[in-house]
C-alpha cells in the first residue's frame, strides 16, 4: 500500500496545503507530527519516518517547507519518498523555486498537481513535461473544448507526445563519468570508484525507437565479442529511465527504448575497479613553532598525454589561526580563503604527463593553539573532456522511425572529480 494523505507544511508545522486519497487516516493527525519532530530531535533521535500509535509519518524537508505523507498500513516506504522527492522536481519546473511563498501564489495549480500525481495513494502522472501540457500556468484563461486530456496520459509511452516535428533530427549523448577516491596518508588507495551517467538531448520528430549499444562485457560475452582488440567494461548498479525496456535488457543486454523529448538521463552505473589517481598530490607542511608555517604541493597529472585537465583547483587546508599569506607557483594562481581555512591553487589547464609545483608561506600568532582538531584531507577538482577513465565507448545508436528519416548522433565524453580527497600527515 502506499500514502493515505499528503500535507505540505511550513516550516513552524502548520499546514498550507494537503490532500486526502484514501480517507483511512484522519487529517487532523497531522497535529502530531510536529511536536514529535521536535521531541525527537531534541533526543538526538531523528528519523525520516515517526510514528504517532497507529500513524505513519513519512517526512522531508524542502527550503522552508515540510512534505509529509501520512500512512496507517505498512506501505511501500521507498516508494512514498521516491514520489515526494518527484513531487518536489515537478513543483520546481512549475515555479522554479519551491517555498512557502510559491505555494501560497499558486494553491490551485498545487491543487490541481496533487490531484493528478497520485490517485488513491499511487502515484500516477509524474512527468512534468505531460504535466504540463495540460495544467497551465495561465489557470485564469478559461477556454471551453481544451478540457481533453492529453492521449499521453493514458498511453503506454505516458512520457512523450505524439506529433513532436523537428527540421532537423538529432541526438546529443552525454557519457558523464564522476571519480571518487580517498587516499591516505602513506599513499595507498582507500576507496576507488566510479558513478557513471548517460544523458540525452533528443530533438527526434515522431514516435521514434533507438537502440544505445555500449562495450558491456556482458554483452560481449553473449554474442563472443570478448577477447582480442574489444575493451570491455562491466557495470554495476544499472539504473534506467523509465522508458527502457528492462526484459529486453535482461534478454540480450540490447538498451531499447522511445526516448522523452528534449534532455533526460537516461541511466546511470557504478564501476568498483581500482582506479590510478588521474591527478597525484604530494604535500609537505612544515610548522615552525610560534613564528610560521611552510607548506609545498606538488600536483602530477597521471592520465594520457594528449588529454588535458580543465578547470583543476586543489584545496590545501592551512592552520585556522595562521595569517600574512605569501604564495609562489609553476603555474596557475593561488589565493587564501579564510573562511575556510584553505588554499585553493588553481590551474587553468593541466595536460597529461606534466608535474607543477605551489609553495605558501604563512605567519603564525606567537600564542601557541591546542592543535586539537586533525588536519582536513586536501581536495581536488577537475574536468576531463574527451575521455573515459573506465573506458566505457558508444559502440552505436541505432534510431528508427516509420517515415525514415535520417538522423545524427553526436557523442561527448567527460571525466570528472566527484569525492576526490588525499589525506595529508
Amino acid at each position: 500500500m502506499s500514502a493515505s494523505a499528503v500535507f505540505i507544511l511550513d516550516v513552524k508545522g502548520k499546514p498550507l496545503i494537503s490532500r486526502n486519497y484514501k480517507g483511512d487516516v484522519a487529517m487532523s493527525k497531522i497535529e502530531h507530527f510536529m511536536p514529535l519532530l521536535v521531541q525527537r530531535e531534541e533526543e538526538g533521535a531523528l528519523a525520516p519516518l515517526l510514528s504517532h500509535g497507529q500513524v505513519h509519518f513519512l517526512w522531508i524537508k524542502h527550503s522552508n517547507l515540510y512534505l509529509v505523507a501520512t500512512t496507517a498500513k505498512n506501505a511501500n516506504a521507498s516508494l512514498v519518498y521516491s514520489f515526494l522527492y518527484k513531487t518536489i522536481e515537478v513543483f520546481c519546473e512549475y515555479f522554479k523555486e519551491l517555498e512557502e511563498e510559491s505555494i501560497r501564489d499558486n494553491f490551485v495549480i498545487v491543487y490541481e498537481l496533487l490531484d493528478e500525481l497520485m490517485d488513491f495513494g499511487f502515484p500516477q502522472t509524474t512527468d512534468s513535461k505531460i504535466l504540463q501540457e495540460y495544467i497551465t500556468q495561465q489557470s485564469n484563461k478559461l477556454e471551453t473544448g481544451k478540457s481533453r486530456v492529453p492521449p499521453t496520459v493514458t498511453n503506454a509511452v505516458s512520457w512523450r507526445s505524439e506529433g513532436i516535428k523537428y527540421k532537423k533530427n538529432e541526438v546529443f549523448i552525454d557519457v558523464i563519468e564522476s571519480v571518487n577516491l580517498l587516499v591516505n596518508a602513506n599513499g595507498s588507495v582507500l576507496l576507488s570508484e566510479i558513478v557513471g551517467t548517460i544523458k540525452l538531448k533528443v530533438f527526434l520528430s515522431g514516435m521514434p525507437e533507438l537502440r544505445l549499444g555500449l562495450n558491456d562485457r556482458v554483452l560481449f560475452e553473449l554474442t563472443g565479442l570478448s577477447g582480442g582488440k574489444n575493451k570491455s567494461v562491466e557495470l554495476e548498479d544499472v539504473k534506467f529511465h523509465q522508458c527502457v525496456r528492462l526484459s529486453r535488457f535482461d534478454n540480450d543486454r540490447t538498451i531499447s527504448f522511445i526516448p522523452p523529448d528534449g534532455d533526460f538521463e537516461l541511466m546511470s552505473y557504478r564501476l568498483s575497479t581500482q582506479v590510478k589517481p588521474l591527478i597525484w598530490i604530494e604535500s609537505v607542511i612544515e610548522k615552525f613553532s610560534h613564528s610560521r608555517v611552510e607548506i609545498m604541493v606538488k600536483a602530477k597529472g597521471q592520465f594520457k598525454k594528449q588529454s588535458v585537465a580543465n578547470g583543476v583547483e586543489i584545496s590545501v587546508p592551512v592552520p585556522s589561526d595562521a595569517d600574512s599569506p605569501r604564495f609562489k607557483t609553476s603555474v596557475g594562481s593561488a589565493k587564501y580563503v579564510p573562511e575556510r581555512n584553505v588554499v585553493i591553487w588553481s590551474i587553468k589547464s593541466f595536460p597529461g604527463g606534466k608535474e607543477y609545483l605551489m609553495r605558501a608561506h604563512f605567519g603564525l600568532p606567537s600564542v601557541e593553539k591546542e592543535e586539537v582538531e586533525g588536519r582536513p584531507p586536501i581536495g581536488v577538482k577537475f574536468e576531463i573532456p574527451y575521455f573515459t577513465v573506465s573506458g566505457i565507448q558508444v559502440r552505436y545508436m541505432k534510431i528508427i522511425e516509420k517515415s525514415g528519416y535520417q538522423a545524427l548522433p553526436w557523442v561527448r565524453y567527460i571525466t570528472q572529480s566527484g569525492d576526490y580527497q588525499l589525506r595529508t600527515s
